[in-house]
């Protein structure tokens, strides 16, 4: 069966539908979620209920709209207040750490290649290529997992993981496209490549700032009558600034991910509507990207290359990444080695290394089949093995806390762009020794109380109203930067 314009519809519900229904019930036993939208895809393809999509390049297109907007998104929730304490080791392992697992792995796949037994043989730099691909980790799956499980982290492990991964995929990219012109044309020209991998870079990171500094101007100016149409002016805006950063030779992933980091840390109106819809699209892009790889792929030439894959997934999970990791943070001694360890363990793979693997196949770069069966049998490793174990691994080594508190228990929230903040406090019997009115209670200039819960019940305070202990109180503060202390009130 194939795709037409009479069923792409129907079907592409079943299957969105049929993967959140599958989510539900493997995030029980600790199975990634993208994982699942991947092997749905999987099993309605050609080997499983015959669905039939092999256009590698409608999916590389799939996948350039999907990561921007995924990027974007992951930059909008990364904080600079987060990211500046880890911004040294994130920046290095997005750039020296890819350039060292990328060598490492691909010195290995031309050893076995040359000295065992594999049914097929690779150059040099068809070696270095196949290891390019997957040099980076996936900015999809390390976002997803680290939010969708809550993980909170000792050590800012968790920003340096969401910086790495939303900033390391421009890297993979560029060295990918690079090694397939050497490759196709066997020209090494190194003064070449210097230049295209510095006019990447600068017109990546000139540009994804400068289009997110306009796309907060226009978004705080421009004073639209509907709220709804805020986050759809904001993804033309995303889409612009990937395809003019493309236009102009410079790494249009990187301008969508810094555009994302700029617009997340400035004041912009209808934030909350905004971040629903980029959260929602985010996660429609994730299922529709994971399903159309896992349909691109036939599950049975997977078996032609399950033992190579294993032998260079193993490597690169043991040995390429874990070395690539501790080299790159030898500058930093107060990070302890149980901290390198877990960031050594979360090099996950995902849909990016399965997109970079589409271009050598356009390009007819020989080899190019297997390349793309060995990246994908790699991920599903990757996934399965490494996703399914971050938690327990945190946990083993200590470096897991309590998850934050999101919200709070009223279901209320506010605006950024007011000067103000709510808390929330639940009161003891040495809070009320005082008196058990809110009159009694000493009520810090700047604070006002605005709602008391008592178990189910919700009651509008008053300076009479008699409180309990284990009484939740809501407050609103201006000018509040700290929570007020029990002794406060």
């Amino acid at each position: 069966m194939e795709f037409t314009s009479e069923n792409i519809l129907l079907t592409g519900a079943v299957l969105i539908f049929t993967s959140i229904l599958i989510s539900k019930t493997g995030y029980r036993f600790g199975i990634p979620t993208l994982l699942l939208f991947l092997v749905v895809g999987m099993l309605f393809g050609s080997d499983g209920l015959g669905l039939q999509f092999n256009n590698a390049s409608e999916a590389q297109f799939i996948g350039m709209v999907a990561l921007s907007v995924i990027l974007f998104t992951g930059g909008m929730d990364t904080r600079f207040k987060d990211i500046r304490p880890v911004l040294s080791q994130g920046i290095l392992l997005s750039t020296v750490g890819v350039l060292l697992t990328t060598l490492l792995t691909g010195l290995f796949i031309f050893y076995i290649s040359d000295h065992t037994q594999i049914p097929f043989s690779l150059t040099l730099f068809t070696s270095m290529l196949l290891a390019a691909t997957m040099s980076s980790t996936d900015s999809a799956s390390v976002f997803n997992l680290l939010r969708s499980q809550n993980m909170n982290l000792k050590e800012n492990l968790r920003p340096m993981l969401e910086l790495e991964s939303g900033s390391n995929d421009p890297v993979a990219y560029m060295l990918t496209l690079l090694l397939i012109q050497v490759v196709g044309t066997q020209d090494m020209n190194v003064l070449s490549i210097l230049r295209d991998l510095i006019i990447q870079f600068f017109f990546g990171s000139i540009i994804g700032y400068g289009l997110g500094r306009f796309s907060i101007w226009i978004i705080n100016k421009i004073n639209l009558l509907n709220s709804s149409l805020y986050p759809i002016l904001l993804l033309s805006l995303v889409f612009c600034t990937f395809t003019i950063t493309d236009l102009l030779h410079g790494n249009g992933y990187l301008a969508v991910y810094i555009a994302g980091v700029v617009v997340g840390n400035a004041r912009i109106v209808n934030r909350k509507e905004i971040n629903t819809f980029m959260d929602g699209l985010t996660w429609l892009f994730q299922i529709i990207l994971f399903l159309t790889l896992g349909l691109l792929v036939n599950p049975h030439e997977l078996l032609d290359v399950a033992g190579v894959a294993l032998l260079i997934g193993a490597f690169m999970i043991l040995i390429a990444r874990p070395l690539s990791v501790f080299l790159c943070l030898l500058p930093f001694p107060k990070m302890s080695s149980r901290a390198k360890c877990f960031v050594s363990w979360v090099g996950l793979r995902g849909a990016v290394p399965i997109i970079f693997a589409t271009y050598p196949v356009l390009a007819q770069i020989e080899g190019a089949s297997q390349i793309f069966n060995i990246v994908f049998f790699i991920t599903l490793l990757s996934l399965l093995v490494q996703g399914m174990t971050i938690s327990p691994i945190a946990r083993w080594l200590h470096l897991d806390l309590p998850a934050e508190k999101e919200g709070n228990d009223f279901g209320v929230e506010i605006s950024e762009e007011t000067n103000t903040r709510l808390n929330e406090i639940e009161l003891t019997e040495n809070m009320l020794e005082h008196g058990k009115r809110l009159m009694d209670m000493h009520i810090p200039a700047g604070t006002l109380v605005i709602l008391v819960k008592r178990k189910d019940q919700f009651l509008i305070p008053n300076g009479q109203l008699e409180l309990m202990s284990g009484d939740k109180l809501l407050i609103i503060q201006e000018n509040a930067e700290e929570q007020p202390s029990p002794q406060q009130l």
